[in-house]
């Protein structure tokens, strides 16, 4: 393989790790999570709800690097995002039937967008695992509790609002 040109102005160190080295791409996925959280924290007035997206965006920040070298959430963080998550599911009970479409209010349709962003970071940790590297299961357990976090605000945000949500029946399905 022949030089590949390094900038000396080169934003991140790990930009030209190998294609098939996944940690990179772990962690700019990464970023721009916790770069959107703090996008929705800013558009969000309440300050209670402010403050917990700020925590989960250090949450975030401080799963980036873990790939690279450990997992260092505390069991204890990451149960209280599952008990958030599952208040804010049980907060939508009956409300939603079965699928429904990500619209809504802007601040609702932004955690659509970051309950999505969560399932590719889900799917990039199985591509690194399929490879073969170890990946800590609490990891896992965090990313996936991430989408169905921001799923569930997503349904919160949009009855602050008082907005409907909008059922989607699959034609395929």
């Amino acid at each position: 393989m022949e030089n590949i040109y390094r900038s000396a102005d080169e934003a991140y160190p790990f930009l030209a790790d190998e294609p098939q080295d996944l940690r990179c791409d772990f962690e700019l996925l990464t970023d721009e999570l916790a770069s959107l959280t703090g996008l929705l924290a800013a558009k969000v007035e309440e300050p209670a709800l402010r403050a917990e997206l700020l925590w989960l965006d250090e949450m975030i920040y401080h799963a980036n690097p873990t790939l690279r070298t450990a997992f260092s959430l505390k069991s204890e963080e990451v149960n209280a995002l599952r008990d958030r998550t599952r208040l804010l599911m049980r907060e939508a009970a009956g409300s939603v039937h079965r699928f429904v479409l990500p619209q809504g209010c802007e601040t609702a349709a932004l955690a659509h967008v970051l309950r999505v962003k969560s399932k590719q970071l889900v799917r990039l940790l199985y591509r690194h695992a399929h490879q073969g590297h170890e990946t800590p299961e609490a990891l896992f357990d965090f990313c996936n509790l991430l989408s169905g976090y921001f799923f569930g605000l997503a349904l919160k945000l949009n009855r602050s609002a008082r907005v409907e949500e909008m059922d989607f029946v699959s034609r395929n399905y």
